[in-house]
Formats: structure tokens, sequence, C-alpha cells
């Protein structure tokens, strides 16, 4: 059988983990900037899933609601449950959702995945149909920040089946991330290949992000096998995984990659597209387009009302040092300085820019009446353990 391009890229994942411990981080820009960029490697530690994604404030607002049903105190119950355990009496899906939003502490959770294991091996041939508690599980797992313990369930041969959906694995991924534990971040994506789930948007964005963290010759294999992948099969890559792959092909020292991988970019208008084309230009050499994209930029005072477009320091430092003693020198130094003027010249890396917390969608309006609020907490009363 043909194996894609995209598994044959995520099998070599091992071997990617191996070689990170030996290859440290190659400084980006050919050599230039390296203490600025190396700093924003180890520092930029955030998450890259919106709050649409990770639904942790919906989640413990469950929790809130279920702990005020319950009669009793939750200590019991949790007792209780071990007790069924050890007594190795069949676990009932109701019962199974109330104990994961009773979990407040390490140990609780422990007691959960326990339950869950049970769960899975009593319905292995039942699940098709049932209620997912793979993003329930991992969403109390990000609440209480015990990504090794989401990660370590979800590789577990015992449990393949039971987390059959990309949100699980996307939300680990993305307490991974945090962490910076980005070799355990590939192996959970070969989890997923070798499993058959689909990668969705989230996936594939969170995969590149981890390759470019990562910027070894295997994670750029990685990265861009997954990005052409998505693109041979009609797939929408993300904006955000593409950026991750053209600034991982700058890292690589692969700028003909870079500019293929930018071209494909239906829109480039953002802060992020226009500091990768300007860096893309300073490294091919193009200066004198690289002047145009910065000096179209630049907003007179008068226009303060107009958002501003600013472009990071490590970025106009490159093009300053890859120009001197050039014939665009005084171009270039004219160019900074009148962004610099207009207040369009920010501290922050391209590495803060790639590595940004999605804003996502916009919360509905708030002001509802009394009666409204009322109503909604009935029915999300009564829904709660049901659905």
């Amino acid at each position: 059988m043909v194996r894609s391009v995209g598994t044959m890229a995520l099998a070599g994942l091992r071997s990617c983990c191996r070689s990170f411990g030996r290859d440290p981080f190659k400084v980006a820009f050919c050599g230039l900037l390296q203490p600025r960029w190396v700093a924003g490697c180890v520092g930029a530690k955030r998450h890259l899933l919106s709050e649409d994604v990770i639904k942790l404030q919906d989640f413990q607002q469950r929790k809130l609601a279920v702990a005020h049903l319950v009669t009793g105190s939750k200590e019991n119950y949790i007792q209780l449950f071990t007790k069924r355990l050890q007594r190795n009496e069949l676990i009932p899906r109701k019962e199974l959702k109330l104990l994961l939003h009773l979990c407040q502490t390490a140990d609780d959770v422990l007691i959960a995945r326990d339950a869950i294991y049970r769960y899975h091996t009593d319905n292995r041939n039942l699940m098709f149909g049932e209620f997912k508690f793979g993003p329930l599980f991992v969403r109390l797992c990000y609440e209480l920040h015990l990504e090794s313990l989401a990660a370590a369930t979800l590789t577990d041969e015992n449990m393949e089946g039971f987390f059959n959906d990309a949100t699980s694995f996307n939300i680990t991924i993305d307490m991974l991330f945090i962490k910076g534990s980005f070799e355990k971040a590939l192996e959970l994506l070969r989890t997923m290949r070798a499993q058959g789930i689909p990668f969705n948007k989230d996936t594939l964005t969170l995969a590149a992000g981890t390759c470019y963290k990562l910027n070894t010759a295997d994670s750029y294999r990685i990265c861009t096998a997954l990005i052409e992948e998505g693109q041979s099969r009609g797939n929408a890559v993300p904006r955000h995984a593409h950026c991750f792959a053209v600034a991982l092909a700058l890292r690589q020292n692969d700028v003909e990659k870079a500019q293929s991988l930018f071209s494909q970019l239906m829109i480039t208008d953002s802060r992020l597209c226009k500091n990768l084309k300007v860096t893309i230009l300073t490294m091919s050499g193009a200066m004198a387009d690289a002047v145009s994209v910065l000096s179209a930029a630049v907003l007179p005072k008068s226009r303060s009302f107009v958002k501003k477009l600013d472009f990071s320091r490590e970025v106009v430092d490159l093009l300053r040092v890859r120009s001197e003693g050039g014939p665009h020198t005084m171009e270039v130094e004219q160019a900074v300085t009148n962004l610099e003027r207009a207040h369009q010249v920010t501290q922050q890396t391209l590495e803060d820019m790639l590595c940004h917390t999605p804003t996502g969608k916009r919360k509905p309006d708030l002001n509802m009446t009394d009666k409204t609020r009322r109503r909604n907490r009935k029915s999300h009363q009564y829904t709660l353990l049901s659905e």
C-alpha cells in the first residue's frame, strides 16, 4: 500500500524527537540576531487554541452547576466510586460523567482515569454513538495542569478507540505546547495518525507550531509534508499553520521554500505576514523591495484613527545588517527611521507574533434579563447530565 506524504513524514517523529536532544536550535535568520531569537524561543510558552476550542470556562461552570445538584459531599461520592472499582463493578455512563464533573484534585483525576479504563474495557464494542468522554477528561486535566497524565492516557494502547476525536488530542497538544513538551506533542500526532483520527484545522496549526518550535531538519520535513498533504487533498490549510511553515523554512535557511509557501497565502495584509514578507525579501537580497514594503506602511500622524502596521525590531535590524555597506543602506536607514518616528517599530519578535493567543469568536451579549437567566439556568440543570 502506498503511504501518503504526511504519513511518511509522521513516521519519522521518533527520529525527530531523538535528534532534538542532540541538535540545539539553529540560529534564526542565518546567524543574525541570535540572542533575541533564542530568548524568544525559550520564553514564548503560550497556547495556540482559543477559548472557543478549549472551553475551559464552560467546563468549570458546568462543574459548579453539577456540584449544586449533587446531594452529599463530593468526597463521599469519590470514595464510593473507589470502592466500586475495587469490587470490579460496572461503571454506568451517567455516573462516570458525574464523577468527571466532581473531580477537584490530581488524586481525584487518577480515580477518574481508572474509572475510564474500566468503562472502556466493559464497553469497548458499544462505543459507537456514545457520549464522548475524551474532551471532558482532557479539559479536567487542562484545568488541573495534568498534561503528562492526559498525554499518557491518550497514547496508551489499551485506550485505543476511546479518544476517537480530534478535540481531545488538540487540547492535550495545546497543554504540551504551553509546557514546552514538543517531543510529547509530536508523539500525540503520531498516535492520531496511527489510529486514523483525521487532522482538522486546529491540529494542523498545532502540528506546524510544534515543528517550528523544534526547528530540526526532521520537524521541517514533517511540517512541509503536512502542509502539502492538506493542499493536495483540497483541504483549507489555516493561515496560522502556513505562517509557521514559512517561518520554519526561514529558520532552516530555505528561502526558496519560504517564498513558495508565502506565495500560496491568499491574504497577506496582516502584521505577521508583512513581517514575514520583509524577512523573506531581506534574506533573498531584495533590499529595494523590502524598503518599499516598509515605506508603504508608514502612516502620517494626522491619520491616528487608522490602525498602524508595525514591524518587529528584529526584522528591521536584520534588514539593516544585511544592507550595511550596500547600495541601499541609506534607503533602509531612512525607511526604518520613518517607522520609528511613527511608532511603528515594536519590540515584539516574530516568535511573539507567531505564538499569539487567538481571540476566538465574539461572545454573546451578556445583558440578558433576570427572567431569561433563570429560564436558561433551569433548562441547563435539566439537561446537564442527560445530554
